[in-house]
């Protein structure tokens, strides 16, 4: 799962971040959205109408939307006051959750696994008061004591 806040909904939107994330000739599955019109020069697009189906054959978006619905209940239920500043930080949290739910033999991760996996990709990063707080303009790449360029979260 790949996952980004973006502006809107909109083609110019959707295509920019398509062509950032998705190779060129992949298969992309949507709904029949409009924002995904055009797609078909660069990629193999397929479309389920979910007024008619919800499958058609291999086309689905059901994985997207359980993607979806798992976010928005964190959203919603969990973390309840997001500031828009802060969205990407969820979003990539979840995408953690989601692809790390199962290792590469489809066996269940135990929570205590995935909790020691994040906790590795931590290691030298550093989160700003600044940033966290969003005094900060934007995440920005600092060196950390060691000299090293660090990612923001």
């Amino acid at each position: 799962m790949k996952a980004r806040v973006i502006p809107d909904r909109k083609k110019a939107a959707l295509s920019a971040v398509l062509d950032e994330v998705v190779d060129k000739g992949s298969v992309v599955y949507t709904d029949e959205h409009t924002g995904y019109q055009g797609i078909e020069s660069d990629y193999i697009h397929k479309i389920v109408n979910h007024l008619q189906t919800y499958v058609d054959g291999a086309v689905h978006t059901q994985g997207m939307e359980n993607f979806w619905s798992l976010l928005k209940r964190g959203l919603n239920g969990t973390y309840v006051a997001v500031e828009p500043f802060h969205l990407f930080r969820y979003v990539d949290e979840q995408a953690f959750r989601f692809n790390s739910r199962r290792d590469d033999m489809r066996n269940k991760i135990s929570d205590g696994a995935r909790f020691r996996e994040a906790m590795r990709q931590i290691v030298g990063r550093r989160l700003t008061y600044s940033e966290l707080t969003g005094k900060d303009e934007s995440p920005r790449h600092e060196a950390t004591g060691a000299g090293e360029t660090e990612a923001p979260f």
